[in-house]
């Protein structure tokens, strides 16, 4: 977005800063790019975001601001508020990580421990006008949750945020806890705003719709707001994919089940190996339908990484569990130790892309032939 601006306004005069995850810069022309840290911040994700601040210092109101979001931000943007450092922040976003909390949570929390998500940017802009396009990566495409809204005001407050903490039972600083307890709402973000979302993935789902059909296959679109542990999800796929099979479900063989959304994968006490939520989705769906003929799926990240590996997904076919067992894989294991990726990555059915650039969330195709 950012070089895509450079590009086309060469005659105005312009300056800004970027961050995004490691290994995803791109030159953008006059625009600073910065990588940071995810999905848990670090350093550089604070660097980022007092450049920003530095940035918007000493604006008027004939001063424009165009803030491009995208999801990652939350992560890659971080400043902390007063008396939460940033290894505090690290504990708390890895805790939240690794408890299965959905999406919606650890954004909410997030939101409340930050000074520059909630709005902050946006204060920090005043009394600019104010521009926001946005690469939304939620279900609903509500603009405040993307990248935890850092020119939107706060959906959460901080005593919901103290909440969902206490829920998993996640430490945070005393003192703290005391300040939020007793914090008031922030001051209304003044300036004009004006915002568009441009892209999302209801959008990224229809355009893989639109392609099934060309190619002469029939559709079901689940939604993009799919939620709830992978493992758990994919049996409930392939009971849909079989139903479709035995022409009893949503659409008539051949045809495609797309799906979207954001689900989580919870970590116990053992531990984990490697994996992200779209290969541990598809183990599970590989299990759930035992090597049922005729089925196919590809699950996948849209930014090219999964979690936070190099792939971005994976494949499954009617013979992937045959081919494990050859291998000496063992599925059921894999998918206990939560390893899909190493599990897939064995069989050679990794999906690797790189970075795409961009971020429309998960999307997870179901071939039923």
């Amino acid at each position: 977005m950012a070089a895509a601006v450079d590009k086309a306004w060469p005659d105005v005069e312009l300056c800004g800063v970027v961050s995004t995850r490691y290994g995803h810069a791109v030159p953008a022309g006059r625009v600073k790019v910065i990588e940071a840290g995810h999905p848990v911040p670090d350093d550089n994700s604070v660097i980022a975001a007092r450049e920003m601040f530095d940035v918007l210092a000493g604006l008027t109101a004939d001063d424009l601001v165009l803030a491009l979001v995208s999801g990652g931000g939350s992560a890659t943007l971080a400043l902390p508020i007063d008396g939460l450092t940033l290894q505090d922040k690290q504990a708390i976003t890895r805790s939240l990580l690794g408890c299965g909390a959905p999406i919606g949570e650890i954004n909410a929390v997030r939101t409340q421990l930050s000074r520059i998500k909630g709005g902050g940017l946006a204060r920090a802009a005043a009394p600019a006008q104010l521009c926001t396009l946005l690469i939304s990566d939620v279900p609903g495409d509500h603009p405040a949750e993307v990248a935890s809204g850092p020119t939107f005001p706060p959906q959460s407050t901080p005593q919901e945020a103290i909440t969902i903490l206490d829920r998993y039972g996640i430490n945070l600083p005393g003192a703290v806890r005391a300040s939020m307890v007793t914090a008031i709402a922030p001051e209304p973000i003044a300036q004009d705003h004006t915002f568009k979302v441009i892209a999302s993935p209801s959008l990224a789902l229809r355009a893989a719709a639109d392609k099934a059909v060309a190619l002469g296959l029939s559709t079901a679109v689940l939604g993009d707001c799919l939620e709830g542990e992978s493992s758990t999800l994919g049996p409930f796929i392939a009971d849909i994919a079989t139903a479709m099979q035995s022409m009893n479900g949503l659409a008539t063989p051949p045809a495609v089940l797309i799906s979207g959304g954001e689900t989580t994968v919870t970590i116990g006490p053992e531990g984990a190996g490697r994996g992200g939520r779209n290969t541990e989705f598809l183990l599970s769906l590989a299990l759930a339908l035992q090597g049922s003929p005729s089925i196919y799926a590809l699950a996948a990240d849209s930014d090219g990484i999964d979690g936070t590996e190099d792939a971005a997904g994976a494949i499954i076919a009617p013979d992937t569990l045959q081919r494990s067992r050859d291998l000496n894989l063992d599925a059921q294991l894999h998918l206990r130790q939560h390893d899909s990726y190493s599990f897939f990555d064995g069989l050679g059915d990794l999906v690797r892309t790189g970075p795409t650039l961009t971020n429309v969330n998960d999307i997870r195709l179901v071939l039923v032939a």
